[in-house]
């Protein structure tokens, strides 16, 4: 219980340092920046504003709090720990740098991979006489467990609010148009983590506690003899997660249930791969290398999986819908993400001006026909009262005219997207 109540007051002192405030207050600029640009590609894509940036940026935020809660007691009870000189903060500073060079590279596997590999480098060299580095000098089995255990976290947020605020995109395929998401999320996770010092005591804002006889639960390569006589001081920091993916094979949040399983699967095979880090350096050398690697195959095969997958939006017979805007007069009459237009009073549409050229001609009540993702046909009576307003969903083009863009997200940046559509509209202006 002392362990948990501990934890969680340091987490409430992340929360409230200034210091700490400052991070989190900075950091949620950039949020909201990133997620100003989002919601403005949703407008120009939906044409109406699907998430507000402030909605966006306020969830990750408290979504993070969520994730730092769960991570934090997950390593206290674990034991994860490290030494007073060590520098484990640069870990997160690393994480933070490799997101700036490349959003992909934010995941802890690949800047623990780089601290693990610096500090199995420096054990050698103490070992054979030199003089080490003691900002490098980690535990790896508390290191890596640290890193599996915020990839599990990174998996339970992405599959519980990985699907937020996502863009609908298209891209051209095997000379077909086809439909899908981007989605793109970042969180700020408080953490608290133990520093050892010098005596059996767990220290929290000036208080000795003793902590209980069978922690730490994992097997560090700490010496027992030093653990004994050893003092911890949970100390907090701030971690930054990243979801970054694209699907044209699944609905969005099919997408992010997916993804935060395979990552929730990663993180245990490095969870009990990393308790081998005890038994000599050899295993040691094993866990960083697969940390890294593993964490890449499993991104290429989501990617091969992706592109052999079946387009889930495709235009064949009427047209498909990507998205449907909430409380718009296609939700109210059930119509999903999924379904077809394929008739309106009895005639067939082709695209999206047939569309508006037969809702615009109808006179009283009109007739839909729907073609359910199950197969099913159901007919829905659009009413004249409501004729007037659109029906608030994106449907999936059969063929892209040369006056309009096939957003290509695969090997772009978001910024550089929003970029060519700002720069599409000026041309389309002059």
């Amino acid at each position: 219980m002392n362990i948990a109540l501990y934890t969680l007051k340091t987490l409430s002192y992340a929360l409230t340092n200034p210091y700490s405030m400052l991070f989190l207050f900075v950091f949620g600029g950039y949020l909201y920046n990133q997620n100003r640009k989002t919601s403005l590609m949703q407008k120009m894509v939906v044409g109406e504003q699907i998430n507000s940036p402030f909605e966006l940026t306020i969830s990750q935020i408290v979504m993070g709090i969520f994730g730092g809660v769960i991570g934090s007691l997950a390593m206290s009870y674990s034991g994860v720990m490290f030494f007073q000189n060590s520098a484990i903060e640069i870990l997160f500073l690393t994480s933070i740098f490799l997101m700036m060079v490349n959003p992909r590279l934010i995941c802890f596997s690949y800047s623990g991979a780089i601290l693990g590999g610096l500090s199995i480098i420096n054990s050698l060299l103490i070992a054979n006489g030199a003089v080490g580095i003691d900002i490098f000098r980690f535990d790896i089995t508390s290191l890596m467990t640290m890193v599996a255990i915020l990839h599990f976290v990174e998996g339970l947020l992405v599959m519980t609010d990985g699907s937020r605020g996502a863009i609908p995109i298209f891209a051209k395929m095997q000379d077909k148009i086809v439909g899908g998401f981007a989605l793109k999320r970042y969180w700020a996770l408080p953490v608290a983590i133990f520093i050892l010092l010098n005596n059996n005591t767990m220290v929290v804002q000036g208080k000795g506690v003793p902590m209980p006889l069978w922690w730490p639960i994992i097997r560090t390569t700490i010496p027992q003899e030093f653990l004994k006589n050893a003092m911890v001081a949970l100390l907090p920091f701030y971690a930054v997660l990243g979801y970054n993916t694209v699907t044209f094979s699944k609905t969005k949040e099919k997408k992010a249930l997916t993804s935060g399983a395979y990552m929730i699967g990663y993180s245990v095979a490095l969870f009990l791969l990393a308790q081998l880090c005890s038994i000599n350096i050899v295993f040691q050398v094993i866990v960083v290398i697969f940390a890294p690697l593993a964490h890449e195959l499993m991104i290429r095969y989501q990617k091969f999986k992706e592109e052999k997958g079946e387009p889930k939006y495709v235009s064949d017979q009427g047209m498909k819908i990507l998205y449907v805007s909430q409380d718009s007069k296609a939700a109210l009459m059930k119509i999903e993400s999924g379904d077809s237009l394929i008739e309106i009073n009895g005639e067939p549409v082709e695209n999206e001006e047939d569309i508006l050229n037969k809702l615009k001609e109808a006179t009283g009540d009109i007739l839909l026909k729907i073609k359910k993702e199950s197969g099913k046909i159901r007919e829905m009576l659009y009413s004249k009262e409501t004729k007037g307003n659109t029906l608030g969903v994106v449907f999936v083009p059969k063929f892209i005219p040369k006056d309009r863009m096939v957003l290509k997200f695969n090997n772009e940046d978001f910024s550089e997207v929003l970029q060519k559509i700002k720069n599409k509209d000026k041309d389309g202006e002059e």
